[in-house]
């Protein structure tokens, strides 16, 4: 890998700290391609990617980033992966390494904070952004619904009192 190669992967590893919600480092030792590309899918499905580089670029790219405290991480076979939602990729990253002893995570960052494997696990128990925006909106549709039921309700027991009544006089 020449120079220019190796400034350009930098610069990408660096948009991928900047604008990520969270970023999971991990270890991969022992497993083999047709689980990293299990990895991959599962990753891609929840929205967020994986990325294998060079530790030392990435050190490099992490330079000056809020996320800069997870290098200590970026030690041995070291694999990235990364979401905006800053949920999805703990999540995926956690349930792939239940099912996959040869697959450690290490630690990360969402956003400034950093994060050790305790602290990815917990990320991963949150909800994520769809199922906090589903919580929202029944929220917000409940008091709407009780409104609507509430207004209706005295309606609804005249009509229940008028047929008594008329099943009763007849």
């Amino acid at each position: 890998m020449d120079r220019a190669q190796k400034e350009k992967v930098v610069e990408e590893l660096g948009q991928i700290f900047a604008s990520s919600g969270v970023v999971v480092v991990a270890h991969y030792e022992g497993m083999t391609v047709a689980e990293m590309q299990d990895l991959r899918a599962r990753m891609r499905e929840a929205g967020g990617s994986v990325r294998v580089a060079k530790n030392k670029l990435a050190k490099i790219a992490l330079q000056d980033q809020p996320c800069a405290s997870i290098a200590d991480y970026l030690t041995g076979m070291t694999v990235l992966s990364y979401s905006e939602d800053p949920v999805a990729a703990a999540k995926v990253v956690d349930a792939y390494a239940k099912a996959n002893e040869k697959f450690k995570i290490l630690g990360g960052s969402m956003g400034e904070t950093a994060l050790d494997q305790a602290g990815v696990k917990a990320v991963a128990q949150m909800p994520s952004r769809e199922e906090l925006i589903a919580q929202i909106v029944s929220c917000i549709g409940a008091p709407a619904s009780n409104i609507a039921g509430a207004i209706g309700a005295p309606a609804s027991n005249i009509a229940s009192i008028l047929s008594t009544i008329e099943e009763k006089a007849a």
